[in-house]
């Protein structure tokens, strides 16, 4: 008896959906092609902000903080034409630049203040009375307070002498 060939399930055509791991392989290579992309605009955006920053660099810094040092008050005797006796009471405060500068001030405060005493001592209550008088002193005090000590010493730094004080009798 002849028997016909039938058909074995072996031979049956494949179904048209992929396998797993073809889905795992499409599912990946669509997770490196975004994180690709993420990297690439990231990088495209941090590289616009760092070539803005030397810019930003090149600006001065800010100034530095100053350093300010009270004076205790001082009353000193005013010259005067008219025969009365004139008084002077002033604070001072000094504007610094540093720390440094106070220290060195500090340790030469003696001669400081009898320089200031000798100058104050000088003036007339009219050359004091006028806010320019007022400005004048003030820029006189400067110089002589930042004058060195020692001839050859450099001077220090004062960048402005503030008045909290200034009573003229």
């Amino acid at each position: 008896m002849a028997t016909t060939p039938t058909a074995t399930p072996q031979a049956a055509p494949q179904s048209a959906q992929p396998g797993p791991l073809k889905r795992i392989l499409l599912i990946a290579l669509i997770a490196i092609l975004a994180a690709g992309a993420a990297g690439g605009g990231v990088w495209f955006f941090m590289s616009r902000h760092a070539a803005s920053e030397p810019a930003a660099a090149s600006a001065p810094p800010p100034p530095a903080v100053p350093v300010y040092y009270a004076l205790e008050p001082m009353t000193v005797n005013l010259q005067s034409d008219d025969g009365e006796t004139h008084y002077l009471r002033v604070g001072l405060t000094l504007k610094l630049d540093s720390q440094a500068t106070q220290d060195a001030l500090v340790a030469r405060m003696p001669e400081i203040r009898s320089r200031v005493l000798l100058a104050l001592s000088n003036k007339h209550p009219s050359d004091l009375a006028p806010l320019d008088g007022k400005r004048a002193l003030a820029a006189e005090l400067a110089k002589l307070i930042a004058q060195p000590s020692d001839p050859r010493g450099t001077p220090a730094r004062v960048e402005d002498v503030l008045f909290t004080e200034f009573v003229v009798q």
